[in-house]
């Protein structure tokens, strides 16, 4: 960490619906905090290009590539960032920490570990609001899972565990 520098990067964990973007709104309550929420910048950027996994994976690469060093420049003027990508993936997970290593901070991974069903329960009460820029079937919520991979002590991140009961409203 860079000496005087407070700022932290808080990277989000677990399955469509487990409750990041909720859990990201009240992150950002934190003084000096931004939120930057990948749903929001994919759906204006590339909504209409994304209609598989395979096509997610493309644009969300795109993004990391602009993304990274925005985020590690706000990192290193002392802004926390509460980074509501997905954090799902040994991967992502590499490429956030190496964010926060580049721009000399702290980081914080908050991993949801939440039931499928409870996930599968909260996809379809938000699908049926209609705000969420994109609505998941339960087809897509299977096969997107299946990616899923849960944090490890190996990977060496700063884990905060949020579980379904201790989160009340996070979904």
């Amino acid at each position: 960490m860079t000496p005087g520098n407070s700022a932290v990067l808080h990277m989000l964990c677990g399955k469509i619906a487990a409750g990041k973007s909720t859990l990201a709104a009240r992150l950002l309550e934190g003084p000096g905090t931004v939120l930057i929420a990948e749903d929001e910048w994919l759906h204006a950027l590339y909504g209409d290009e994304m209609a598989t996994p395979r096509d997610f994976v493309r644009c969300s690469g795109r993004l990391r590539q602009v993304m990274g060093p925005h985020v590690a420049g706000l990192l290193r003027a002392g802004m926390s960032v509460v980074l509501d990508f997905q954090a799902n993936t040994v991967e992502a997970r590499r490429w956030m920490h190496g964010v926060a290593e580049a721009a000399g901070v702290d980081h914080r991974l908050h991993y949801l570990d939440v039931p499928d069903e409870v996930c599968l329960a909260r996809l379809k009460a938000r699908n049926a609001q209609g705000d969420h820029p994109f609505a998941a079937t339960e087809e897509q919520f299977v096969q997107i899972t299946k990616y899923f991979v849960p944090p490890s002590p190996e990977e060496g991140l700063t884990l905060v565990v949020h579980r379904a009961e201790d989160a009340g409203q996070v979904r």
